[in-house]
């Protein structure tokens, strides 16, 4: 007989719809080793090498297995310059699946949210948005945009159970519109499986309702339709009136419902490299193009091999599978439970890619400006080789802004490359280091660039931080000694709160 925790554990298991055919050898370092890596990263994870790494939830950017017929679709790739075949292979599974009718390709998603930007931001214009990702947000300012945010409250509670935080606040999205006029407004951004929410998705309902406003008053909508496969998984689960529907028929009306839309493929499309703009917009098309030729390459191939493109078309096809996507978004809710049994504090619902830990609650004695969700990454790598990633006030605080957003470690699931046997490792490390949460420091920063400081800033623990074999990193990293005091502005502390 099955007991009730056997039981809840089974109801999260999907089975893969693949075998193995291809591995990859990985290593756990010691803790010596991972002690030195840590501190020659300046407590960054971005900063560690590969080889330093067992288990790398860092990103599902570009880090997913490709499958057996794109490896073989990449042996058809057409190298020409100009019209290549596999250009417009990869611009009829486009229109297959999502249906606009322009293709721009792209080296990855923020040559395409560059493209963009470039193309419909003027300087002071609003760029309105469902919370920001970084890379977005960068290039819409780089225009001259500025960055709004119209997200629901509650994509700012780790602990609403809103099926849907990745809607727009409609009421509030309307009143910015006619306070400020809809030719100030650049465009309306709609991010899938909001990634700064913690993977949250948005209705249709919701969607539906913003392209109704959007086109009353003529402004541009776009959707950062990346993670738009599992939107659509969520939308069948979660939102009456749409479970009995398949989900690359919803995937295809969620395409329809915006004037185009920025990918990285590297994400739902499975490939190492790739991205593109897709529009219906024929003055949108010949801008990008004519932009493209300047920052990524020819207008048939943006920056990508033939092979890439073949890949992507693939990619693309798997990418409207169910049984793929159900099996990944499962693997994402089979370690959330893991992690929920030992009381680990996660964001709720589960989102698509990743587990969202609450650093403010894992770490409540580390204040927000000591980097909490910094250092909790830090501090899981320490303790088993599994590197995440922050997103919190290193990712999201801009310039001298106050921040008071959420502060969250990034467990994200790389698709079809990791088994149980390696999430059941790390629910395991992370509770391991829950268990020892008290003893945690927080973070000084020594370092960070002017931009996206959170892929290069550098770190030092305020206190030792325990290993939890007897053995801690002390603060004695050479930092100091390889990039100074320096400026002030080099070295600036978050802001007061």
């Amino acid at each position: 007989m099955i007991g009730d925790r056997a039981a809840r554990t089974i109801r999260y298991v999907v089975l893969p719809p693949y075998k193995y055919k291809v591995v990859e050898p990985i290593r756990l370092p010691d803790a010596a080793d991972r002690r030195n890596a840590i501190i020659a990263a300046g407590f960054n994870t971005f900063l560690l090498r590969a080889d330093d790494v067992y288990i790398d939830l860092l990103t599902d950017s570009g880090t997913s297995a490709v499958s057996q017929e794109q490896r073989a679709a990449m042996e058809l790739g057409d190298e020409s310059y100009a019209g290549s075949r596999s250009f417009y292979r990869l611009e009829e599974a486009m229109r297959d699946v999502y249906g606009w009718r322009h293709l721009i390709p792209t080296h990855q998603g923020r040559g395409a949210e560059h493209l963009l930007s470039r193309v419909l931001v003027q300087p002071g214009q609003l760029v309105l948005s469902n919370l920001y990702f970084t890379t977005s947000r960068v290039h819409a300012e780089l225009a001259g945009g500025v960055w709004t945010d119209v997200s629901i409250k509650e994509a700012a509670d780790p602990l609403s159970q809103h099926p849907f935080k990745g809607n727009i606040d409609l009421a509030k999205l309307r009143e910015l519109i006619v306070r400020e006029g809809p030719e100030r407004i650049a465009f309306v951004r709609q991010e899938a499986c909001l990634n700064m929410a913690g993977g949250q998705p948005f209705s249709l309902e919701n969607l539906r309702a913003v392209r109704a406003l959007t086109r009353e008053f003529d402004i541009p909508f776009y959707l950062d339709a990346t993670r738009s496969s599992e939107n659509a998984i969520f939308i069948k689960e979660r939102e009456p009136g749409h479970a009995e529907r398949s989900m690359a028929e919803i995937l295809r009306e969620i395409a329809s419902l915006a004037d185009g839309a920025v990918f990285s493929s590297k994400k739902d499309h499975f490939v190492p490299i790739g991205g593109f703009l897709a529009t219906n917009d024929d003055d949108v098309a010949r801008k990008a193009r004519e932009l493209v030729v300047v920052y990524e390459g020819f207008p048939h191939y943006g920056g990508l091999a033939g092979h890439d493109m073949e890949a992507l078309a693939q990619g693309i096809r798997e990418a409207a599978d169910e049984r793929v996507v159900s099996h990944y978004v499962g693997q994402v809710r089979y370690l959330a439970e893991r992690l929920q049994e030992a009381g680990v504090p996660i964001v709720v619902p589960v989102g698509a890619h990743a587990v969202f830990l609450d650093a403010k609650r894992f770490l409540p004695k580390v204040p927000q400006e000591q980097f909490p969700a910094q250092m909790l990454a830090a501090a899981i790598y320490v303790a088993g080789g599994v590197r995440s990633m922050e997103r919190g006030i290193v990712s999201g605080q801009h310039g001298d802004e106050p921040y008071h957003g959420l502060e969250l470690v990034r467990l994200t699931i790389p698709r079809r490359a990791y088994g149980r046997e390696h999430l059941d490792y790390v629910a395991e490390t992370i509770r391991r280091v829950f268990a020892a949460r008290d003893e945690i420091p927080g973070l000084e920063l020594v370092y960070e660039p002017p931009t996206l400081r959170f892929f290069q800033a550098r770190f030092e623990p305020l206190e030792p931080l325990p290993l939890l074999d007897g053995e801690s990193v002390k603060r004695e990293s050479p930092l100091r000694a390889r990039f100074g005091a320096g400026p002030r502005a080099s070295r600036r502390p978050a802001r007061s709160r």
